[in-house]
């Protein structure tokens, strides 16, 4: 069925800023926020503009409606059944995953609502997580035949393999304290004080040097995929670097002089 024109209209992603905050706001609501082509392209649109923009200091991802994000638009993938058609799609939705985890601008998901399959995954690429108390966390391809391998990437990185590992041959929820638990969100709160918890890090993250969060963020990605060795000696090189600038001076000098920095970013 068309879409009427009112429908095609309505932005997929709304972009709000404020104060060196970017918030995010997936915009298909009434269907549960599907990661559609449509909202993967405008997302990827937003975190690439938003990746190249120096007063932007944090990104707030968030959602309309009842679900944070539902994963991909299975409407849309069974309308076009070629293996062709299916790759392309999920190297757009791997792209989009790898650009928030590489923009150097930290990305704090607010998870209203259900994150599954894809959308769990989204949650995962993110850098920080908040979720209301009655959000709920799945991986639910199995139960219609398709083992979530995508969303199985950035889970295995959140919490131990064999919790992930359950999530994904089960295809069950787990709640939001599980999800704290296991290491899928940082804070689980009321969905009353949701946006006064995300405030909280937002805040405490704008107080730190722009240059020491991106050196640290592009670093700590790298790291994690490395042996030891080599993942000591890229830390330290990024030390270094961090070290030399005017940021770091700065806070050093005042933490020997017992006074605050005086950061220009």
């Amino acid at each position: 069925m068309a879409l009427a024109s009112s429908q095609l209209d309505i932005p997929y992603v709304l972009r709000a800023d404020s104060g060196g905050v970017a918030t995010l706001t997936l915009n298909r609501g009434e269907r549960f926020n599907p990661l559609s082509e449509e909202m993967m392209a405008a997302l990827q649109h937003e975190i690439d503009a938003i990746a190249a923009d120096n007063s932007v200091r944090v990104v707030v991802l968030a959602a309309h409606g009842k679900a944070f994000c539902a994963g991909h638009d299975l409407k849309q993938m069974r309308a076009s059944p070629s293996a062709e058609y299916y790759k392309k799609l999920f190297a757009q939705c791997s792209q989009l995953m790898l650009a928030i985890q590489q923009m150097p601008q930290p990305v704090i998901a607010r998870v209203q609502g259900i994150a599954t399959a894809a959308g769990c995954q989204l949650v995962s690429m993110c850098d920080l997580a908040v979720a209301a108390s009655d959000a709920r966390f799945a991986v639910s391809g199995v139960n219609y035949g398709l083992f979530c391998s995508t969303p199985s990437v950035g889970l295995a990185r959140n919490m131990p393999r064999k919790q992930a590992m359950e999530m994904l041959l089960t295809g069950e929820f787990i709640d939001a304290q599980t999800a704290r638990e296991r290491g899928l969100v940082n804070r689980v709160v009321a969905q009353e004080v949701l946006d006064a918890e995300v405030a909280k890090l937002v805040v405490s993250i704008l107080a730190k040097p722009a240059v020491a969060i991106a050196m640290g963020k592009q670093m700590f990605y790298r790291q994690v995929e490395m042996g030891i060795s080599a993942a000591y000696q890229l830390a330290g090189e990024t030390m270094a670097c961090n070290m030399m600038d005017e940021a770091a001076l700065e806070g050093v000098q005042a933490f020997i002089e017992k006074r605050k920095p005086n950061w220009q970013s």
